[in-house]
């Protein structure tokens, strides 16, 4: 996308910001993210259909926050992340430029924070069509059912955290996993073990889960540990009216209580 490059391109010549987090083609042709410092090496950048992945990840890594103000080539998810993370003050709009890109795949100028909160104010924000259609399946299935499924999918888990490395949302620099005094997690790969770091992940993640997929699709055995997430962002919107990175200033779904909160999950 021209406007992209160009736009790259002059936030580096100015020195607006030290480097632009976006796109590049890799040698296999798939999209992979890109690190770009220089004017000259703008030309990198692309943006199309192959362009999937959550590059708000890097907005917390030491590697990248250490070049100073970014730039990031930021599609919905990436922008809902951005505000997320700002919300729980992991990054500050001062030290972000965004270049966006709508839905339809077009530049979007964004000059400021609430520029971007005003368009995703505006935009679908419930869960992709594809997965709707298998959670409203799950959703059918009995309780048992719904176990075994689980049961069966994550019963080919490696613990490799994958999942946890994609997801913007997991910046812990020391997870739970890792904490072995206490043991909370069992180290090896089981089935009791992988039930339980995959619905810890979850709850971790409930109203703040901004449903871009990018955990199951990070995944090497191909678990839709997504829908994990996806199925709490359903429920945070159906119980307290909320949807996750449509505001620099969200309050935590699961510790901020409202007198007129739906109670029909009380038993």
């Amino acid at each position: 996308m021209n406007s992209i490059v160009s736009r790259a391109k002059e936030l580096l010549e100015n020195k607006s910001v030290q480097v632009i987090v976006g796109f590049e083609a890799g040698p296999t042709g798939k999209a992979r993210p890109a690190f770009v410092t220089y004017p000259s090496k703008t030309d990198i950048l692309i943006f199309d259909e192959r362009c999937v992945q959550n590059l708000a990840v890097y907005l917390t890594k030491k590697e990248v926050k250490q070049f100073g103000k970014i730039g990031i080539v930021a599609t919905l998810p990436i922008m809902r992340s951005i505000m997320m993370l700002i919300s729980e003050q992991q990054v500050f709009a001062e030290n972000i430029e965004i270049l966006g890109v709508s839905t339809e795949g077009k530049y979007l100028d964004i000059a400021d924070i609430q520029v971007m909160q005003g368009y995703i104010e505006k935009c679908d924000l419930s869960n992709p069509s594809n997965d709707q259609e298998t959670l409203a399946m799950l959703n059918k299935m009995s309780m048992q059912e719904k176990f075994d499924y689980w049961q069966n999918e994550l019963s080919t888990c490696i613990k490799c955290y994958a999942c946890r490395q994609a997801c913007p949302m997991c910046y812990c620099t020391r997870c739970a996993v890792e904490c072995n005094q206490p043991q909370w997690i069992p180290v090896q790969a089981n089935t009791h073990g992988n039930m339980e770091w995959h619905i810890l992940r979850a709850m971790h993640l409930a109203g703040r889960c901004i449903s871009c997929g990018e955990c199951g699709r990070a995944c090497p055995v191909n678990i839709p540990c997504h829908l994990l997430t996806m199925q709490l962002a359903d429920q945070a919107h159906k119980y307290f009216n909320v949807y996750a990175g449509t505001s620099e200033k969200m309050s935590s779904v699961l510790s901020t209580y409202e007198p007129n909160d739906k109670e029909s999950f009380i038993l």
